[in-house]
């Protein structure tokens, strides 16, 4: 790593490291035959984070962080860092055991933990181990493949973990909030017509995160963590967005959060961002055709446009 890199490099917090892998980890289980061996099947254990080219460096100072692992390509315009190691996780299940995880990922992770065991053993090699583990994976994720259900006919899959109860979701530590948001949070800033204006436009910031509608619970608990905020179902899609977009709850009680505990990668740019938005919203500039055209440039170059 060059000097001036090393000079800008932040060690991230282990519980923003817990945060960004509930937004982005993925626990899985590579089964795919192999005529080389004679069970007729591989088996891999791996543990990674996919993200835009754009935040190679967030990558970067995971890999940093675990010490193991690598940053390989993936797709033309992400990364992937990836651990497949057997050797190379006793680190990363140190971490997770400490910094436990609180969205569902924890039940792919428990999962994840209990196949490791088995291939660490090398049992992954007898007839036994194998569908041990075909049954953890049926049960990870989004289950098994079309071919393994064929493969693995009278398969019972194992209990999937249930993550469930009042301290299930309850959030530790504020920066496990920083690691999440960077990884699914969005910052987004709206001009829309508005007769009701005197400019004829009007001016909407949303603060919003994004998951899966089995992560609701979770959803749920950051309008209790916030005070502020709620939970909306998207119609026809299996998705849950907690949203903030009252001007003074997000001026009062989220920017105060992040500006203490910082998000980091391109994330944080639109947050920088989002905070200008707010400033000139707060100081009444966004009713000026000046300040209104400001804010034009400034969500120009935001998100999409960075």
């Amino acid at each position: 790593m060059k000097k001036k890199q090393m000079k800008n490099f932040i060690k991230l917090d282990p519980w923003f490291i817990t945060g960004f892998t509930d937004a982005e980890g993925c626990f899985s289980l590579s089964i795919v035959r192999n005529k080389e061996l004679k069970i007729g099947w591989s088996v891999r254990a791996i543990f990674q984070l996919n993200l835009s080219q754009k935040d190679k460096a967030l990558l970067e100072q995971m890999k940093s962080y675990f010490g193991v692992g690598g940053i390989h390509k993936h797709g033309p315009q992400s990364l992937q860092f990836r651990v497949e190691s057997v050797k190379d996780f006793a680190g990363i299940l140190n971490h997770f055991d400490k910094y436990p995880l609180i969205s569902q990922k924890y039940a792919d992770y428990t999962l994840f933990k209990r196949a490791y065991e088995i291939v660490k053993c090398k049992k992954h090699l007898t007839v036994e181990g194998l569908k041990e583990i075909v049954a953890i994976k049926a049960s990870m994720n989004w289950g098994l493949s079309e071919e393994l259900k064929t493969a693995f006919p009278d398969l019972i899959p194992v209990p999937r973990p249930s993550v469930v109860g009042a301290t299930a979701h309850e959030i530790k530590d504020p920066h496990w909030l920083s690691g999440f948001t960077t990884g699914e949070g969005c910052w987004s800033v709206d001009i829309k017509k508005s007769s009701s204006h005197r400019l004829g436009e009007a001016i909407q910031l949303w603060f919003r995160l994004t998951q899966h509608e089995r992560d609701k619970e979770l959803m749920i608990s950051l309008v209790e963590f916030w005070g502020c905020g709620g939970v909306f179902v998207r119609s026809n899609q299996p998705v849950v967005d907690f949203k903030i977009t009252k001007l003074s709850d997000l001026l009062n009680k989220v920017l105060p959060v992040f500006q203490k505990y910082p998000l980091q990668g391109v994330k944080s740019k639109d947050f920088e961002d989002f905070c200008k938005v707010a400033k000139m919203m707060k100081e009444g500039k966004h009713l000026t055709p000046e300040g209104l055209d400001q804010i034009r440039k400034i969500k120009a170059g935001m998100n999409r446009g960075r």
